[in-house]
């Protein structure tokens, strides 16, 4: 396989790389790692886990003396840890440490724990790294403990003590947050704690002799099957009791909202028919707060991405999808004001938002209640954020708060002696902006409310 159709994120890992064949993702193993994944593949250990739901199952398309191909699930959008919300991050955590139990219990071990080797798809965290897996050596620690505490453990501990933000810090340490600078955000009585000491605190006090006994200078310790088992244990135990205290202000929107009951149900039955004219299969609902009006939507929709800004919203539409087995909808954090980057090495390991959306190019794009919140907010343009929309929307249903609804003299009243600025914020102005991006289809006025329904169908000769 010509190493031209390596993807661009896929070149740390000697045993193998992932390339793109037309649009399919598949797998190239080399033979550094072929009595690893036979041995995996023989002994039934990759499809347990498969069958369980916790890895991606995956194909063989061919086999020969210098590679292996695999042809993995395929899966229609990444999110990446940065863009998880708090039980989400806590979700993948505590699939990474079941597949190390299940390893060390099958002769096996992860040799990495990245949190770049979970993603959500159909409904549930599931693991992507098929050639994560090596032999097990009796009383070897794990080789990849630091790494977890650094992408798994320390984030979800900042993010209780400072709050579910701090998750973000994984868009910068792509490598995992330093158990130095963990250690030293957390608040002093996390020291206190015997089973937090142990595994920040003093990891990173020996952090740098950690460093040399990874490249070898030094002998690595010694450590049994079982006391790694009752360490994986106990993190397990430890996170999946963590939990946040924050309140937020659109955690609990349609609790709050100005909207009357018939509204709400109107404003519902607009967006259902609309929805059903498309016979829509993939939705994208921007500031979508928990899902509720997707939920409405009486269409056999097979993908639905609802993301919002607000991590108690995403969480709640979390855990509904998880209980539900809602294996259309896929929740996670977005903020609509500063979408995810290309980052990583050469700015392609992980790509943006915006090459991820406009790649699955979804057939409904929705913004409700977000045009007010990037104008009045964001200082954006209408002109901008039509422009935004269009790069990746095939059709837009988007609500528009005239200047006497409730929230946009909120925002209004915030602006003091620049609230003149503003004045661009009229309903005329807007519609004026979207058609030169947009043609309108429909139109609807939501009946006891400063609200305003539009369905428009992109011009693609006016895309950008």
């Amino acid at each position: 396989m010509t190493i031209n159709n390596r993807h661009s994120s896929s070149f740390r890992d000697p045993s193998g790389f992932i390339f793109d064949d037309h649009g399919v993702i598949k797998r190239s193993i080399s033979p550094l790692y072929f009595d690893q994944y036979r041995s995996l593949k023989d002994s039934h250990f990759l499809k347990k886990l498969q069958d369980a739901g916790l890895l991606i199952n995956h194909k063989e398309l061919s086999s020969s003396n210098t590679e292996i191909i695999i042809e993995p699930e395929q899966i229609p959008f990444f999110t990446y840890p940065f863009e998880w919300s708090f039980d989400m991050y806590k979700e993948a955590a505590l699939l990474t440490l079941k597949i190390q139990k299940f390893a060390l219990e099958h002769g096996f071990s992860l040799k990495d724990a990245s949190s770049f080797n979970v993603t959500f798809h159909q409904g549930r965290m599931v693991f992507i790294d098929t050639l994560s897996f090596d032999f097990y050596q009796e009383n070897t620690p794990w080789r990849a403990y630091k790494q977890f505490v650094s992408h798994f453990f320390g984030p979800l501990v900042l993010a209780k003590y400072c709050g579910a933000e701090s998750l973000k810090f994984m868009n910068t340490f792509m490598e995992g947050i330093p158990v130095k600078m963990l250690s030293s955000m957390l608040p002093y009585k996390t020291k206190l704690n015997p089973f937090l000491y142990t595994n920040i605190h003093l990891l990173a006090k020996y952090e740098d002799k950690h460093n040399e006994d990874y490249k070898g200078k030094h002998k690595v310790g010694q450590l049994s099957k079982k006391a790694q088992l009752n360490i994986i244990r106990s993190l397990y135990d430890h996170i999946k009791k963590l939990s946040l205290n924050e309140s937020s202000e659109w955690g609990d929107y349609y609790d709050k909202t100005n909207y009357a009951p018939k509204a709400f149900d109107q404003k519902s039955e607009i967006i259902d028919n609309w929805v059903q004219q498309l016979n829509a299969k993939t939705l994208i609902d921007i500031g979508g707060n928990d899902g509720t009006f997707v939920r409405k939507i009486n269409q056999n929709l097979e993908l639905t991405l609802v993301c919002d800004v607000d991590n108690n919203a995403v969480d709640a539409n979390f855990r509904y999808t998880k209980k539900n087995n809602d294996a259309s909808m896929l929740p996670f954090m977005f903020d609509v004001l500063n979408p995810s980057a290309n980052i990583g090495f050469n700015n392609k390991e992980r790509d943006s938002f915006l090459k991820r959306i406009i790649s699955l190019s979804p057939d409904v794009t929705m913004a409700l209640a977000v045009i007010h919140h990037m104008s009045l907010s964001g200082n954006i343009p209408f002109k901008m954020s039509a422009e935004f929309f269009a790069n990746f929307s095939k059709h837009l249903i988007i609500e528009f708060p005239k200047r006497k609804d409730s929230w946009v003299q909120r925002l209004l009243a915030t602006k003091g002696a620049f609230k003149g600025h503003f004045d661009f914020y009229t309903i005329e102005h807007f519609e004026d902006c979207y058609l030169k991006y947009f043609t309108l289809i429909e139109k609807k006025i939501i009946k006891d409310s400063q609200r305003v329904m539009y369905f428009f169908k992109a011009n693609t000769i006016e895309k950008s």
